[in-house]
């Protein structure tokens, strides 16, 4: 037996891939000219499970996954690549002693304390979680990289670190009731004093 599909398989394994229903699939593969809807679909629902129809559509998701390269993996890699950045790829920083001016009197120099900032040369660096530089007209430069909690939080919510936790309640606060059998319920209501017993 030959593995591979007739045409009208492939053309339904193709629609299916779109996104097409069962139905739809079947109808544009095949002449269904006198078929009632039910036996199409009953039909397109067979042909669907053919392993080799199953194959075919598997194999086209992974040519797409491929043709666009975006995986959990990559992903994961991008997100841990902002998470674990630090600003030293980009700059040195240090601060150092400089002589600012001479006292009048002794004449002694007067020491200040200067930041010193050295930008790496970004052709020689990894720039990819630089979200901004800019320099404003007063000559003060600007560096902004990409939000690192924000990566951390998205790689943890990935690895089942971090859960949401929702607090439900009923109407204006009150508890949710739960499903109660005949007899717990009759006991409840007896509790709160909206029925009389029978006995």
């Amino acid at each position: 037996m030959s593995d591979k599909l007739t045409i009208k398989q492939e053309k339904f394994a193709q629609g299916l891939f779109t996104g097409m229903s069962q139905r739809e699939a079947y109808r544009q593969a095949y002449d269904c000219g006198r078929m009632t809807g039910e036996v199409i679909d009953v039909k397109a629902s067979e042909l669907s499970k053919n392993g080799k129809v199953a194959v075919r559509v598997e194999s086209l998701k992974n040519e797409l996954k491929q043709r666009n390269m975006v995986t959990v993996e990559k992903v994961l890699a991008e997100l841990s690549h902002i998470a674990f950045d630090d600003i030293s790829n980009y700059l040195d920083y240090r601060t150092e002693k400089t002589v600012v001016g001479h006292d009048l009197i002794t004449g002694q120099p007067i020491i200040d304390y200067k930041t010193i900032i050295d930008l790496k040369d970004s052709r020689t660096i990894d720039t990819r979680n630089i979200k901004s530089v800019s320099q404003g007209a007063n000559g003060v430069f600007k560096f902004e990289q990409y939000c690192k909690d924000n990566a951390l939080v998205q790689i943890g919510k990935h690895l089942g670190m971090f859960t949401d936790k929702v607090e439900m309640t009923g109407k204006d606060g009150a508890p949710i009731v739960r499903d109660m059998t005949d007899e717990e319920l009759e006991h409840r209501l007896l509790e709160l004093g909206y029925c009389k017993s029978d006995k």
